[in-house]
């Protein structure tokens, strides 16, 4: 490459790096209006930047006036056509951003974004990540909804079970101040045992509030599924033999869960409870532990004679009952013990379900096996 060749690179570099400068400032100034002056721009100083270079060279190598008109003229009209193309392409992407703003205000209204068709790859882009918000904030409402509807549930119930209770509490008391309980002990005993209840409605109360706070604080151990189903057995066996009912279950050997006792404890409790108030005089109760494709597997199965199929996705709502308890004492459990059992086994990594079979309903819940890690 020879000295002349060099001095025309260099003369055409420092002109077109002159309008490349002035251009990018004046970029800078417009970077908040429309694309189409961004666009204008790209192709106005693109045109200019190879105008003003072979101005600087043009003039270095002494060419005629008449050449130099010619050569100016080239190039004003390939700038002009050039720049006509420019935004004829920036046309394409204004449309896809006024598309993308468009579905934008409608999500803002209906609260569903649809992402629309033929605009460019990076708006494309936009629009998917718009859709999928759109997605799980139409989630997040309906869980709100639900989570709002169940608590307005929650407090009618819990409303209309300690009104009844307080009501007989106040009228045992007074008919004992005014010296009218003809057996006072009787009294006493029913009172406690009123109080006892709704000692145990708060209780589950306050461990509802801590599940749904993400409080449950769980201590986690190896904990054998057979001594845990035997204790269950155990503390609901007298019950169950008031109520007529057939307890029994078994566990196979070996297994083990990473659990927290306590918290294990009272699920299996308040299923097997749950179970024995819904299954009729002489029915069974079962439960059984054993090993499953996915961890470890509790059942209980009850002769409860079966859940409506549109019932089936409520029974671990909060305060949901059902409508076939066998007495209203029976039906006047808190509401919350299966939605407790649901809260302990997702705070374990685990899963419940329930399924209607033979004369009753059967109760799965799927907890992760212990392996010895800590």
């Amino acid at each position: 490459m020879n000295k002349d060749t060099v001095a025309l690179i260099a003369i055409a570099t420092a002109w077109a790096a002159g309008v490349g400068v002035v251009g990018l400032m004046l970029a800078k100034m417009a970077r908040s209006r429309s694309l189409r002056w961004s666009f204008a721009m790209v192709a106005v100083f693109a045109v200019l930047g190879i105008v003003a270079g072979i101005v600087g060279t043009s003039r270095a190598m002494f060419i005629s006036d008449h050449d130099f008109t010619v050569v100016l003229w080239v190039a004003g009209v390939s700038g002009v056509v050039s720049l006509g193309f420019a935004l004829l392409v920036a046309r394409r992407a204004i449309l896809g951003a006024h598309a993308v703003q468009e579905a934008t205000r409608a999500m803002s209204e209906h609260g569903t974004f649809v992402s629309p068709k033929g605009i460019p790859i990076e708006l494309a882009a936009v629009s998917d990540q718009l859709a999928v918000t759109s997605t799980r904030l139409a989630e997040s409402r309906e869980r709100e909804r639900a989570l709002e509807s169940s608590r307005r549930e929650l407090v009618a119930w819990v409303s209309h079970d300690l009104r009844t209770p307080l009501a007989g509490l106040r009228a045992m008391a007074e008919a004992l101040e005014d010296g009218l309980a003809a057996d006072p002990a009787r009294y006493h005993a029913q009172m406690r045992e009123t109080v006892d209840k709704m000692a145990r409605m708060v209780d589950d109360l306050f461990e509802l509030s801590r599940i749904h706070a993400g409080a449950l604080t769980l201590t986690l151990e190896a904990v054998p599924l057979d001594e845990a189903i035997s204790e269950a057995l155990a503390v609901s066996t007298p019950v169950a033999l008031a109520n007529g009912v057939k307890l029994g279950g078994y566990a196979e050997p070996g297994i083990a869960v990473r659990a927290d006792p306590r918290e294990l404890s009272r699920m299996i409790g308040n299923l097997v409870t749950n179970a024995i108030r819904h299954t009729p005089n002489e029915g069974t109760v079962e439960v059984i532990g054993r090993s499953g494709a996915d961890g470890v597997e509790l059942v209980v199965e009850d002769a409860c004679g079966g859940i409506p199929p549109d019932d089936l996705a409520r029974v671990f709502d909060v305060a949901w009952r059902g409508s076939d308890a066998r007495t209203p004492e029976a039906a006047a459990g808190s509401g919350l013990g299966l939605a407790i059992v649901r809260g302990i086994a997702e705070a374990h990594r685990g899963t419940v379900r329930v399924d209607n079979a033979k004369d009753g309903c059967r109760f799965l819940v799927q907890l992760p096996t212990y392996s010895g890690a800590k």
